[in-house]
């Protein structure tokens, strides 16, 4: 079984050691949370010291367990999005209906475009990005085709962690556009992440 397949219902989940990748996933919605006004400054950065000196996921789980995971509202499919964070965090997560044209800019805010709970009707799509002193963090299903070959990059970084293979019902998703200062990061969910949509999934039906 691969290791982002890890069932959280499965009795030794929390004993599974975690990854850099989920480390950084709980950091994400740390400061998203802090950005919505849900924890201090202090508490924030009691809670990183915790996250990245976690060892398993037991460990990471009381950081984020009082944090709602936030569920954007749908969208209709035919819309373009548009996500502009000057100063701010935004998160287009849960479940929604993917347009064929996303547009993400940030200034010093944050973005995370997360696909794994969205409905995409589109074949390709494309993500026009601007990317000032901010990051922006897209999440893909395993099997999508990622294509930066039209992006440019100043002081800033484009890393594309999501290469594996395409699979027989593979999206694309085209990146064109600049990063300045700030950094466009495309990866997969980490297995911490998909646990924690499992269980706050397994809780809504409850």
């Amino acid at each position: 079984m691969p290791s982002d397949e890890i069932s959280p219902h499965r009795p030794d989940a929390a004993k599974m050691r975690a990854a850099d990748t989920d480390r950084e996933a709980v950091a994400e919605r740390l400061r998203d949370a802090t950005a919505e006004g849900r924890l201090s400054m202090d508490e924030l950065e009691e809670r990183l010291d915790a996250a990245f000196s976690a060892k398993t996921f037991a460990d990471l789980e009381p950081i984020v367990e009082d944090l709602p995971e936030t569920v954007s509202a749908p969208r209709r499919a035919d819309e373009p999005l548009v996500l502009k964070a000057a100063g701010s965090n935004l998160r287009q997560t849960g479940y929604w209906v993917a347009p064929s044209e996303i547009v993400a800019s940030t200034g010093m805010g944050n973005i995370k475009l997360d696909f794994t709970e969205a409905e995409c009707p589109h074949k390709t799509m494309t993500v026009k990005v601007s990317a000032g002193m901010g990051n922006i963090v897209v999440v893909v299903p395993r099997g999508w085709e990622i294509q930066t070959q039209e992006m440019s990059a100043g002081m800033g970084n484009v890393v594309n962690r999501a290469t594996d293979p395409p699979g027989q019902d593979s999206r694309l998703l085209r990146f064109s556009g600049n990063v300045t200062m700030g950094n466009l990061k495309i990866r997969y969910p980490s297995r911490f992440e998909l646990a924690w949509k499992r269980r706050a999934a397994a809780k809504r039906q409850a």
